[in-house]
């Protein structure tokens, strides 16, 4: 474990890195897919509330490893499709980094819609109510009144989907990503030393799961700080 020509410290370090790097994208992706998807879920058109239900629906049902192989092996088939119409042959990988990432996106995204809506949900109808009363057209009732108290309720749900989005990025390992867990199963295989491998492998991830927690809870209190002076 040391970091010295033979050891496996700068190894460990640098797939952290890449967990960490994986599952930030992941993230992000999945916060736009469920601001988009809240926000459809609250349209007074039928379809885009149905399409929200489904794709909630749909990917909260099915095991994420699942999703990873059908975003991983969908897109590999479509590029060897296109590769062959000119003329390249065998099989073609799509990024690890790119699909994983986004397989992540798309399922935290159903999480995070869930937690957005019932942010929304959470705010005062009379304040609502009153902003359109004042003659606040949609767009501006939404950045003045909606989307700061929305914010302010989502921060404890939204650590937690970011807490599963990290853990999700372990199972990246199978579609070949070299990140921290899949640097754990190498350096257990060629040295023969699972158990330590994969213990630093959990305080590592538990280091990144404290410190970003912190982040949160401190984001938490800082957001909450005018709720309880006026208390």
């Amino acid at each position: 474990m040391g970091f010295g020509p033979d050891g496996w410290g700068y190894s460990l370090l640098a797939a952290t890195g890449m967990t960490v790097a994986v599952a930030v994208c992941g993230f992000l992706v999945g916060a736009m897919l469920g601001c988009l998807g809240a926000a459809a879920s609250f349209s007074r058109f039928r379809a885009l509330r149905s399409a929200a239900d489904i794709y909630t629906t749909l990917l909260r049902g099915i095991p994420d490893l699942l999703v990873i192989y059908l975003f991983y092996f969908g897109s590999s088939s479509l590029i060897s499709s296109v590769g062959a119409l000119f003329g390249a042959e065998g099989f073609v990988g799509a990024p690890a980094f790119l699909t994983g990432a986004l397989a992540i996106g798309v399922v935290s995204g159903a999480y995070q819609m869930q937690v957005f809506r019932g942010a929304v949900l959470a705010l005062p109808k009379g304040e609502i109510e009153a902003g359109r009363a004042y003659g606040m057209p949609p767009l501006l009732l939404f950045r003045r009144i909606v989307l700061p108290q929305a914010a302010r309720f989502a921060i404890p749900g939204v650590g937690n989907v970011w807490q599963l989005v990290l853990k999700e990025s372990a199972l990246i390992s199978v579609i070949g990503l070299v990140e921290l867990m899949r640097q754990a199963q190498i350096g257990a295989g060629s040295t023969r030393q699972p158990f330590s491998f994969y213990l630093t492998a959990g305080v590592l991830y538990l280091l990144i799961t404290f410190v970003s927690g912190r982040g949160f809870k401190l984001a938490e209190q800082r957001a909450m700080r005018g709720i309880r002076r006026a208390v």
